[in-house]
Protein backbone atom coordinates (compact mmCIF):
# COMPACT_ATOMS: atom_id res chain seq x y z
CA UNK A 1 0.00 0.00 0.00
CA UNK A 2 1.48 3.64 -1.07
CA UNK A 3 1.40 6.44 1.51
CA UNK A 4 -0.36 9.72 0.56
CA UNK A 5 -0.45 13.03 1.78
CA UNK A 6 -2.64 15.91 1.45
CA UNK A 7 -3.17 18.88 2.93
CA UNK A 8 -6.65 19.45 3.78
CA UNK A 9 -8.72 23.32 4.97
CA UNK A 10 -8.68 23.27 9.12
CA UNK A 11 -12.48 22.89 8.64
CA UNK A 12 -12.79 20.02 6.65
CA UNK A 13 -10.45 18.36 8.38
CA UNK A 14 -12.60 18.84 11.82
CA UNK A 15 -15.24 17.44 10.29
CA UNK A 16 -13.38 14.30 9.11
CA UNK A 17 -12.33 13.80 12.89
CA UNK A 18 -15.64 13.78 14.34
CA UNK A 19 -17.33 11.80 11.92
CA UNK A 20 -14.14 9.13 11.91
CA UNK A 21 -14.62 9.56 16.26
CA UNK A 22 -18.14 8.72 15.82
CA UNK A 23 -17.89 6.14 13.39
CA UNK A 24 -15.16 4.32 15.51
CA UNK A 25 -12.70 4.40 12.06
CA UNK A 26 -9.13 5.67 11.31
CA UNK A 27 -9.40 9.33 9.45
CA UNK A 28 -7.59 7.41 6.78
CA UNK A 29 -9.97 4.54 6.76
CA UNK A 30 -13.02 7.29 6.08
CA UNK A 31 -11.07 8.81 3.43
CA UNK A 32 -10.69 5.72 1.73
CA UNK A 33 -14.20 4.60 1.64
CA UNK A 34 -14.86 8.19 0.62
CA UNK A 35 -13.04 8.27 -2.40
CA UNK A 36 -14.00 4.89 -3.24
CA UNK A 37 -17.43 6.20 -3.29
CA UNK A 38 -16.69 9.44 -5.02
CA UNK A 39 -14.30 8.01 -7.74
CA UNK A 40 -17.22 4.98 -8.39
CA UNK A 41 -19.90 8.39 -8.77
CA UNK A 42 -17.80 9.85 -11.20
CA UNK A 43 -17.76 6.58 -13.33
CA UNK A 44 -20.71 5.97 -13.29
CA UNK A 45 -21.41 9.46 -14.39
CA UNK A 46 -19.14 8.89 -17.32
CA UNK A 47 -21.53 6.17 -18.18
CA UNK A 48 -24.49 7.87 -17.83
CA UNK A 49 -22.96 10.57 -20.45
CA UNK A 50 -21.82 8.25 -23.09
CA UNK A 51 -25.54 6.14 -22.92
CA UNK A 52 -27.05 9.93 -23.68
CA UNK A 53 -24.46 10.67 -26.25
CA UNK A 54 -25.15 6.85 -27.95
CA UNK A 55 -28.38 7.82 -27.53
CA UNK A 56 -28.12 11.03 -29.94
CA UNK A 57 -26.32 9.66 -32.52
CA UNK A 58 -28.51 8.70 -35.37
CA UNK A 59 -26.30 5.82 -36.50
CA UNK A 60 -25.56 4.57 -33.24
CA UNK A 61 -29.61 4.27 -32.57
CA UNK A 62 -30.01 2.94 -36.43
CA UNK A 63 -27.62 0.07 -35.50
CA UNK A 64 -29.66 -0.48 -32.18
CA UNK A 65 -33.26 -0.50 -33.69
CA UNK A 66 -31.76 -3.08 -36.23
CA UNK A 67 -30.76 -5.06 -33.41
CA UNK A 68 -34.00 -4.88 -31.15
CA UNK A 69 -36.25 -5.54 -34.87
CA UNK A 70 -33.71 -8.97 -34.82
CA UNK A 71 -34.37 -9.58 -31.36
CA UNK A 72 -38.30 -9.53 -31.75
CA UNK A 73 -38.35 -11.93 -34.61
CA UNK A 74 -36.52 -14.27 -33.16
CA UNK A 75 -39.03 -14.08 -30.13
CA UNK A 76 -41.56 -14.26 -31.97
CA UNK A 77 -40.05 -17.50 -33.71
CA UNK A 78 -39.93 -18.82 -30.47
CA UNK A 79 -43.36 -18.16 -29.39
CA UNK A 80 -44.62 -19.66 -32.43
CA UNK A 81 -43.16 -22.93 -31.93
Amino acid sequence: MATFTSSLPDQLLDKLSTIAKDLKLPKNRLIEKALELYLDQLERAQYAKSYKAAGEDVEVMAVAEEGMKAYLMAVADTENQ
